[in-house]
């Protein structure tokens, strides 16, 4: 009996209570309007497509091409053009040339974009270290480790059943 067909009560606990915790989060953190606070600390008027391609940029540590910028953030290429112009008229991203192939552009955040980035993360990730500020300190690397797990899982699995064929 694969997964759609087995009962939810047959499930393993594990499994009956993630998903209620990981919706208590995000309805928290949506309640708590923390991401619009993080958006405010950017000093920017930016809205929620354009501020994560500025934090998938920033992230990257490089220059990435449009269709690298989609596959990270995980939708489609036009979508991510339209949002990369109108940062690159406010002078968030620029473009240059890719060192291998003149033909090919590739985006960057600028120096102010990449500071709009950085206030954004460091104001979420003070939140939540506020949050876990008591606990110990095994308890916060664990957490670390299988967020991350998790994360890599998620997009690993999605990147799968999204093949072709």
């Amino acid at each position: 009996m694969d997964a759609e067909q087995r009962p939810v009560r047959d499930a393993a606990p594990e499994e009956l209570t993630a998903l209620p915790r990981l919706a208590q989060i995000s309805n928290a953190m949506n309640r708590g309007r923390l991401a619009q606070r993080a958006t405010e600390a950017t000093g920017l008027s930016l809205d929620r497509p354009a501020l994560s391609i500025l934090l998938t940029l920033a992230m990257a540590g490089e220059p990435l091409r449009i269709g690298e910028i989609a596959e990270r953030m995980q939708v489609v290429g036009p979508h991510v053009t339209r949002q990369t112009q109108g940062l690159e008229q406010r002078g968030l991203v620029r473009r240059v040339p890719h060192p291998a192939d003149r033909r090919v552009s590739l985006i960057e955040p600028t120096a102010e974009g990449a500071a709009a980035a950085n206030r954004y993360t460091a104001s979420i990730v003070g939140w939540f270290s506020e949050v876990v500020a008591d606990w110990p300190t095994q308890d916060r690397q664990d957490l670390g480790r299988l967020l991350a797990k998790l994360a890599d899982d998620v997009t690993a699995h999605l990147a799968k059943e999204d093949a072709p064929g």
